[in-house]
């Protein structure tokens, strides 16, 4: 048994190479049992390669990593009795009843026979699923096939969850549900590592965020610490022309910064709305006029451009898929 038994998952200098291609360079992180953390990174980053390690499915080169205190490599099978795992895409057999599915799991769980229809019904109902747990799966929607591909993750109460960007694809209401159960989980005292491309998930769900680029981890914190790398509040005109976006320059100077695209400047506001009140004050005794006016404060987007210097949607082939 690994000597980290104070967090339910502990990585330290993790690495992994698929021929050339260096997916994961010396990447440690931890995470306290009953806490949510995001690992945040556009494809390719090496989120999947993590989740894969952590979930006993791939072996790392080098590096260790531990679930519950158990060695992922040297006690795979305790690992794999302690952890519940949603991929990308929904594990489901379409031909299959959603009641079918989960007890299918629960069986392959060797649970109990007895306590499985009660677990299956709990499940089901608990994901919104009863009135559809007798209909094949290859009739449930994107959402549904999610909630069930949850569900049958939670068979055995496991007190590790891997989420690998389980809200991929689903609409916006389907996503925010889905949010709801995973908050609800962890209030329950369920650990859940969770990864994801969407900023606004990591900002709804995380009590804290790694964010990862090119196989390495950039930076780590709560939302708010991360944010303050990426500066302060700005306030964002948006004026009537680019005639009037260079005279508010001039008048604003060098702590201004325009986008002529969009017919508007930013201004730092260290002093939030203060600062708001001045910019809209300077611009009217100028006589420029404002079309919108708004305090903008920063958000992990901004943070993932400031640490890397691009955004999620700049990714790259996801070459670790190869092996």
């Amino acid at each position: 048994m690994s000597a980290d038994t104070q967090n339910a998952i502990a990585v330290t200098k993790l690495q992994k190479s698929f021929g050339t291609l260096e997916v994961l360079k010396n990447v440690s992180f931890s995470v306290s049992k009953g806490q949510i953390l995001a690992l945040l990174g556009p494809n390719g980053a090496g989120k999947t390669t993590t989740i894969n390690i952590l979930s006993t499915l791939m072996r790392p080169d080098a590096g260790s990593a531990s679930i519950n205190g158990f060695d992922v490599v040297e006690e795979d099978a305790k690992v794999r009795e302690n952890i519940g795992l949603t991929g990308q895409f929904a594990a489901v057999d379409e031909y299959l009843t959603g009641r079918e599915n989960v007890h299918m799991i629960g069986r392959l769980y060797h649970l109990k026979p007895k306590t499985i229809p009660d677990r299956v019904d709990l499940l089901l109902k608990t994901f919104g699923l009863e009135k559809f747990a007798d209909k094949p799966a290859k009739t449930y929607s994107g959402g549904m096939k999610r909630r069930l591909d949850l569900a049958m993750s939670l068979v055995a109460t496991p007190p590790v969850l891997f989420l690998d960007e389980p809200t991929t694809g689903l609409d916006p209401r389907s996503r925010n549900a889905l949010w709801q159960m995973i908050e609800q989980l962890a209030k329950d005292g369920t650990t859940i590592l969770l990864t994801t491309q969407y900023m606004e998930e990591a900002e709804y769900l995380a009590n804290n965020v790694i964010v990862i680029d090119h196989g390495k981890v950039i930076a780590e914190g709560t939302v708010n610490e991360l944010k303050a790398k990426a500066g302060s509040e700005q306030v964002e005109v948006t004026l009537k022309s680019e005639e009037a976006v260079a005279a508010a320059l001039k008048l604003i100077k060098n702590s201004a910064k325009a986008d002529n695209d969009n017919l508007s400047i930013r201004v730092p506001a260290k002093s939030g709305v203060t600062s708001l009140k001045k910019v809209i004050e300077t611009l009217d005794n100028a006589k420029i006029k404002i079309d919108t006016v708004a305090l903008r404060r920063p958000t992990l987007d901004d943070v993932f451009l400031a640490l890397t210097g691009h955004d999620t949607t700049d990714d790259t082939e996801k070459k670790e898929a190869k092996k």
